[in-house]
């Protein structure tokens, strides 16, 4: 994704590139953290962070490994091994899927499980999902599908007139695309767009003599509040569909897996419109509240915005198809809900049709339409050609399915029920209520220190026999974790987008821990208060 952020914001109103439009455009590239200019204490911390975990993470794992806990061998071992991975997640001294591709070949060399029963679940059906949704997503960012949302939702009458207005609507942007294309890119392409814009902001200003002479772009309160709305939306809309955020897929497979109900893809948007838009208003009040723009009222966005959108000119044959896919996937997607709602989910014809239009098989079947398309039949040119589909984040995909593995081994050896059984007698949670609001604390936690895949790939299974142990039903819990679970707002190393927008240089750390904090309490209230009750409306869990 990294090329997604090297296009340079366009001229502003003037045209010509000032000052400030350099500042922004120096810090629009997308940079991982290890690549970013950091200053000598971040550079320090980073390097002893690093450091430290890869003595830590070997050293964790023997001393788990050989500490006699009174429990099965087997489970041992693998806590053993499961800890040393969390460590490296944690730190990093390693890229994050490499990290868990040590963890599996420490469990298959070492004896732990065979190669076969631990491999098994990285072919399941769910990451087959998340790779065919990853390559419909793509076609939407090379071919401008996605862009020409934003610039349509941007020039709609009125958004370019007030800070308010703008900056909703790039949250209203991102969130929509992020149900559906993966966070970090949705950010990635429409930082440039934000930059554009917020120069024209910075010159405005300028011109009113609401700023010193010298003022620093980068560091103004509503550079922080448009930046921030972009990371924090696309965590926000990820949470609306299964496919919108790894640790979606992972928990509802766990579940699935428990409990025996299936969690349909429209039944899945149903339980989280009604909290992803609760949690969006939170959003817009908490970004405001803490970052309070310096102006309100706007002069020239609009007619920018108008030239951008003229520049993308009329639908491509690449746009108009890549449309059809993403439409024929989406559709095939709710079948199965729609048919259940109909026909009740204990028919023949639910049963039928979910079982065909199963969601992996769909994703890779939208996938290869866009191999199929074509863009000019003539050359044999079609919409996507294999070189693009090479692009997708596919560590993201590694990462994904070893957190399916550790997920599938810690229900198979058993761990995850000693651990459950040993936190329910520690901790004495008894209650539905109880339980969930620890595992939506747990994940939200453990998901600011290493990555959401992660952490719905460890609390999510712990989780289950906590309430199992409390003869509490542990689906409402479960799916608590699995929203708690992409929380991340506080740091830059909690998501990628959150790094992304932190290298734009349009964040103070400062900010982002104040900011992400108020967010992480409200969002922890909503999906505490609000997940019971959507899922008692819709009959679900029982």
């Amino acid at each position: 994704m990294t090329d997604l952020g090297k296009q340079p914001p366009p001229g502003g109103a003037g045209g010509t590139r000032t000052d400030v439009e350099a500042a922004f455009m120096s810090s629009a590239t997308y940079r991982s953290l290890g690549e970013q200019q950091l200053s000598p204490r971040e550079e320090a911390f980073e390097r002893g962070r690093r450091t430290v975990g890869l003595f830590l993470a070997p050293l964790v794992t023997l001393v788990f490994w050989f500490l006699p806990f009174g429990i099965d061998a087997t489970q041992q071992q693998l806590a053993a091994i499961l800890l040393g991975v969390i460590v490296l997640w944690i730190t990093e001294p390693v890229p994050i899927p490499v990290g868990g591709f040590l963890g599996i070949a420490a469990i298959v060399v070492l004896g732990v499980a065979g190669a076969d029963d631990a491999l098994a679940p990285f072919g399941s059906s769910t990451v087959f999902t998340f790779i065919g949704a990853f390559i419909l997503a793509q076609a939407m960012l090379k071919h401008g599908l996605a862009r020409r949302f934003a610039m349509f939702v941007l020039n709609l009458p009125g958004v370019g007139r007030s800070t308010f207005r703008v900056i909703l609507a790039f949250g209203a942007i991102t969130a929509m695309l992020s149900a559906f294309v993966s966070n970090t890119a949705t950010v990635a392409m429409l930082l440039p767009t934000a930059l554009g814009i917020l120069t024209v902001i910075a010159k405005l200003m300028q011109s009113q003599g609401l700023v010193a002479e010298d003022f620093d772009p980068l560091r103004l309160r509503v550079s922080a509040a448009m930046t921030l709305m972009l990371a924090y939306g696309a965590t926000v809309g990820g949470l609306l569909t299964p496919v919108g955020s790894p640790p979606n897929l992972i928990g509802r497979g766990l579940i699935e897996e428990a409990t025996g109900e299936r969690i349909s893809f429209l039944d899945w948007m149903l339980v989280a419109f009604p909290i992803c838009a609760l949690m969006f208003v939170a959003l817009m009040f908490v970004l405001f509240l803490v970052n309070k723009p310096e102006i309100k009222h706007l002069e020239g966005i609009e007619e920018w915005v108008a030239a951008e959108k003229k520049k993308l000119g009329g639908f491509s044959r690449a746009e108009k198809n890549t449309l059809v896919a993403f439409t024929v996937t989406v559709a095939l997607w709710i079948t199965p809900g729609i048919v259940g709602i109909a026909a009740g989910t204990e028919s023949a014809a639910y049963t039928a049709v979910g079982e065909r239009l199963d969601e992996g098989v769909v994703a890779i079947l939208g996938a290869a339409l866009l191999f199929l398309l074509p863009t000019d039949w003539a050359q044999r040119e079609f919409t996507l050609r294999w070189s693009d589909a090479a692009k997708i984040d596919w560590g993201t995909v590694i990462l994904f399915g070893t957190g399916i593995i550790f997920g599938s081994l810690l229900e198979s050896t058993g761990l995850a029920l000693t651990i459950g059984n040993g936190s329910f007698e520690t901790l004495g949670l008894t209650s539905a209520l109880a339980i969930t609001v620890f595992a939506t604390i747990l994940a939200i936690v453990i998901s600011e220190t290493t990555s959401n895949t992660a952490a719905a790939a460890v609390v999510v299974p712990i989780i289950i026999p906590i309430a199992i142990a409390a003869d509490v039903n542990p689906f409402v819990p479960a799916l608590a974790a699995t929203f708690a679970a992409s929380f991340g707002f506080m740091l830059p190393v909690s998501t990628p987008q959150n790094a992304i927008v932190y290298g734009s240089g349009t964040v103070p750390i400062t900010r982002m821990i104040r900011s992400g904090f108020t967010f992480d309490i409200l969002g922890a209230i909503l999906i505490i208060a609000l997940l019971p009750v959507m899922v008692a409306l819709l009959g679900l869990g029982g």
